[in-house]
């Protein structure tokens, strides 16, 4: 290996890997609006179309999180430390399993009614992925940390608004709904949902060490 390519193994591609979060993170917005979309469709087979859309959207994600690590283990430097980058790029990656999930539980045990709950829940995902997304965007340039902070901060406040929908969906459920199975089978599906905003906190939580660490 010449000095030059030695050389190459020491400069940071900070590019690489801010260009690569972004699309996670816009990957992450476009799946989430799928979702919105398929909680929201009346037309059986119109939900089936978007609950493949989402597959095929979790199958880029999960592309992009694999490039990421790609980067990872080829690069000596990195922009921010190792952990971190592999932390808020598994964080994302789950966001996108868990709204996977939810859709394929949907398809499987044939839930035709969408509940009150899923739907604000669903919501509740794509605004957090958006300002994910934005929170992401702002690191790449360093344009206003400012701007991180805020989005983070709505991110965990996100957060405990969906526990409180999903805690009072639950108690709805065992209160109203008499048939054990479809009990089971609700409860897991909002638990998925739940789950998903749960692992946006942990992304905004990576990016909140990234700033502190950095500062």
């Amino acid at each position: 290996m010449n000095f030059s390519n030695l050389l190459q193994l020491f400069i940071p591609k900070d590019r690489i890997f801010f260009s690569l979060f972004e699309k996670a993170t816009q990957n992450l917005v476009v799946i989430s609006k799928t979702l919105g979309q398929m909680v929201n469709a009346d037309d059986p087979a119109k939900r089936r179309v978007l609950i493949r859309e989402i597959e095929r959207l979790e199958h880029v994600g999960d592309s992009i999180t694999h490039e990421i690590f790609n980067e990872l283990s080829a690069n000596f430097i990195t922009p921010f430390d190792r952990e971190d980058i592999q932390a808020l790029a598994s964080s994302i990656d789950d966001i996108a399993d868990f709204i996977h999930g939810s859709a394929k539980r949907v398809e499987l045990y044939k839930i035709e009614a969408m509940s009150p709950a899923i739907i604000k829940l669903a919501e509740l995902i794509e605004i957090s992925s958006q300002e994910l997304h934005v929170a992401v965007s702002e690191l790449t340039n360093k344009k206003d940390i400012n701007k991180i902070k805020e989005s983070c901060v709505r991110i965990n406040s996100i957060e405990n608004h969906a526990d409180d929908v999903f805690n009072m969906a639950i108690a709805n459920l065992f209160e109203q709904e008499k048939d054990a199975i479809a009990i089971i089978k609700v409860k897991e599906i909002l638990a998925a949902l739940e789950t998903a905003t749960d692992k946006c906190e942990d992304a905004a939580n990576v990016l909140q060490t990234i700033l502190v660490k950095n500062a």
